[in-house]
């Protein structure tokens, strides 16, 4: 028999039953379709942060803590270490040094948290974002330096529902006139509040301490070199933009394999409603298949026919949690978009291959023990049953 003729043959075997199969399908596609949206969210950051890190911050980066503690560290770096870079600067090559103080509010409602970002007013905000602009109001100016004076995101200033001129409450004791609204450029600096150093580190105690110290190099070709010298000189930590992305590579893989996890439960039940769904189609056509098996047909044709059953039921239940994983991953940009300005989740082509293909697979062993009892059966024990 041609094998197109075998697919042919399970598709009627299935359509018999066709609201077993449909509900058959249907956990299933619940099951893959959650697996997509997990694994989707790892997709869509790992895009998200490589753009924001190819387009922008420094070439190496300072700080005391290393990467595994937080991309945004909290100020503990020695005043020092920003005239240090300095003194360091003709030999290491070194262009520009910005020292950074940054201080996050977090609160249960996502869109009142918030990213204090501390920077030399004379330098402004171009020196680690270029391309930012105002929509309203201006842009940090030299004369700002130790003014309480703020310029928001475009999320940020919608979030906190402030204007131009508002009054920004930083801590219970601190606050800033917003002066300026960036315009949107769905990045993460959309949701960040600019403010000058000195107001930062007044603002949440800090005193002279730096979250870090973000290096512009005149070749940035040597980031890797000179982060390694800064490192043993200083005795601090020096990343680069390749570094951050590794960094933010091992802790995505780690959110995938517990996305994964979670989605081994929902996978396991859809596998189960396979085997059942096969089975029972299975013990309703014993004797279909012992007069087929009387008419010359060999176990393994048997066998594979439950087996084309049980993998396009898998098929259908895998395109179709595809299908519905995009529309989740659609409904998660929605909100990631109207709070942040970037696109959290993304079913990428490998990611929709390996939705359809642990589909198939789970298909393939829910089908494997239907598909050998029915290879064992016998034509007058078949025939034998009612």
């Amino acid at each position: 028999m041609r094998q197109e003729d075998l697919w042919r043959l399970a598709w009627r075997s299935l359509t018999r039953r066709p609201v077993r199969t449909l509900l058959t399908a249907l956990g299933l596609t619940v099951a893959v379709a959650s697996m997509t949206v997990f694994l989707s969210l790892g997709e869509g950051l790992r895009q998200a942060f490589r753009s924001e890190l190819e387009s922008v911050g420094p070439d190496v980066q300072v700080s005391r803590s290393a990467l595994s503690l937080g991309l945004l560290p909290s100020p503990t770096l020695p005043p020092g270490t920003a005239a240090a870079l300095l003194r360091l600067a003709p030999e290491l090559g070194i262009a520009r040094v910005t020292p950074v103080a940054i201080s996050l509010r977090q609160s249960l409602d996502p869109a009142q948290s918030a990213v204090f970002y501390g920077l030399p007013a004379d330098q402004g905000v171009q020196a680690l974002f270029a391309g930012v602009r105002a929509a309203r109001g201006r842009l940090l100016v030299p004369s700002d330096r130790d003014r309480a004076v703020a310029v928001l995101g475009a999320r940020s200033a919608r979030n906190l529902g402030l204007g131009v001129g508002d009054e920004l409450w930083l801590s219970r004791r601190a606050s800033a006139r917003v002066v300026g609204i960036l315009a949107p450029q769905n990045s993460l600096t959309d949701t960040f509040t600019f403010l000058p150093l000195g107001t930062v580190q007044r603002a949440f105690g800090a005193g002279d301490r730096l979250s870090l110290v973000a290096v512009k190099l005149r070749r940035p070709e040597e980031a890797q070199r000179v982060a390694g010298l800064l490192s043993r000189r200083l005795g601090l930590e020096a990343s680069t933009r390749s570094d951050v992305l590794r960094f933010v590579e091992r802790l995505l893989g780690s959110s995938d394999a517990a996305g994964l996890g979670l989605s081994l439960v929902s996978l396991l039940v859809g596998g189960l409603t396979v085997v059942n769904t096969v089975t029972m189609g299975v013990v309703e056509r014993t004797r279909e298949f012992g007069t087929l098996r009387a008419l010359g047909a060999r176990p393994a044709f048997l066998r594979a026919l439950v087996l084309t059953e049980s993998l396009l039921l898998a098929l259908l239940g895998g395109g179709a949690g595809v299908l519905l994983g995009l529309v989740g991953a659609w409904g998660v940009n929605l909100y990631t978009q109207n709070l942040a300005g970037i696109d959290a989740a993304a079913v990428t082509p490998r990611l929709a291959g390996l939705s359809v293909g642990v589909s198939l697979l789970l298909g393939l062993l829910a089908g494997l023990l239907p598909a050998r009892a029915a290879g064992r059966l016998t034509v007058s024990g078949a025939l034998r049953r009612p």
